[in-house]
């Protein structure tokens, strides 16, 4: 389980990234553009590419749904009650470098190291 606090600590914790409305709802950006978003206390939607989004509601089908937009497959929604930590940090952390910008998107590579 994971709470709102920690996934707030967690998401905020990349580089230059910053929690806005969008809405009338959280969402969480890097550069400007959004990399998720809480629709309610209980989900997090997370911004990912179709394979990526696929293979989490594979993985987790439990804690994980498809989000789709339209006919357009564009992330997952994590329910947070049944959502294990490090699954949360892998794909907002593919969200996050999915939205930054190159030079930006590298720094977590540089980090790992």
């Amino acid at each position: 389980m994971v709470d709102l606090n920690e996934l707030r600590y967690l998401a905020l914790s990349f580089p230059d990234t910053s929690e806005e409305e969008h809405h009338d709802r959280p969402s969480f950006r890097v550069a400007g553009k959004i990399f998720a978003t809480l629709p309610d206390d209980e989900h997090i939607n997370v911004l990912l590419d179709a394979e990526a989004a696929h293979i989490a509601t594979i993985v987790t089908p439990d804690g994980c749904a498809a989000l789709w937009w339209g006919e357009r497959l564009a992330g997952i929604t994590v329910t947070l009650a049944t959502a294990e930590l490090d699954m949360l940090a892998a794909v907002l952390t593919a969200a996050w470098r999915r939205k930054a910008p190159g030079e930006l998107a590298k720094t977590i590579d540089q980090a790992a190291q």
